[in-house]
């Protein structure tokens, strides 16, 4: 009685997870094993329906080793409820993540998050300012034979924008698609240098160099991304940038990183 009893049970068990999980393995005692997508357990026989020759079989109880079976049907229960874990976590995000990109102004640009509230960063002015040298090389040659050197500048030694925040995290609405990622600017005089160029010769075509840091960057709406470093930035003067390599058409949305001293 209490062996038909086990049995009963271990065959409503098999056939409540076969239903959520298409296959198993139906072990033998003999190390061997039938793909099967149903079976029962019968009196003293195994009834079950093979995926490989699509017919309903059985055999005899003491053949099958049904310990394993359900173990690995356990196995496969977790592997599933784990999975359907993990997607309720990912649409969680993505229904996060699109929450987000609604809050972020329709205007391209760069916005910072700062607690509850996106803090639009303001665009900066930069300007080109050449080499003293190559200029008189280009008047004294239509056609320069050496490369000329130039950088991109922004006004001033410090961005209006200011954050605490090591880790600062951006919104950043693409105006087109380009590059875009976070540069550091360095100090010149009363300006911040975004860029170094070199004039290539003849061709007269810029080679940019913008000083890029490692950022983390995930797209959470169409042309909206989310961006942040992939270390702590160190105190100091950067941007968030997007632009076109050998177009010298960089759009600044600049920041200065002051970390709260430590006590």
């Amino acid at each position: 009685m209490r062996r038909c009893l086990l049995l009963a049970l271990l065959c409503l068990a098999s056939a409540a997870a076969l239903s959520a999980w298409a296959t198993v393995k139906l072990y033998l005692k003999d190390g061997d094993y039938h793909l099967v997508s149903e079976y029962h357990v019968e009196k003293d026989r195994v009834r079950f329906y093979s995926t490989e020759r699509g017919e309903w079989e059985e055999m005899p109880v003491e053949l099958v080793d049904l310990a394993r079976t359900q173990k690995e049907i356990a196995r496969g229960e977790e592997s599933r409820q784990e999975d359907v874990k993990l997607q309720k976590q990912e649409d969680a995000a993505e229904k996060h993540d699109r929450a987000e990109a609604a809050r972020v102004p329709s205007d391209p640009g760069a916005y910072l998050i700062s607690g509850d509230r996106l803090v639009p960063v303001p665009q900066g002015e930069s300007k080109v300012v050449k080499d003293r040298r190559r200029n008189i090389l280009k008047v004294l040659t239509p056609i320069p034979i050496v490369s000329g050197k130039a950088t991109v500048e922004l006004a001033g030694l410090h961005a209006p924008t200011v954050t605490a925040n090591p880790l600062p995290e951006f919104y950043f609405r693409l105006a087109q698609a380009e590059r875009f990622g976070i540069i550091r600017l360095s100090p010149r005089k009363n300006s911040r240098v975004a860029e170094k160029l070199t004039i290539i010769p003849v061709v007269n075509l810029p080679e940019e160099q913008p000083d890029l840091i490692e950022v983390f960057r995930q797209q959470v709406g169409e042309d909206v991304y989310k961006v942040w470093p992939a270390k702590p930035l160190q105190p100091g003067e950067y941007a968030v940038v997007e632009y076109s390599e050998g177009e010298l058409n960089m759009q600044i949305w600049d920041f200065s990183c002051q970390p709260a001293a430590s006590k």
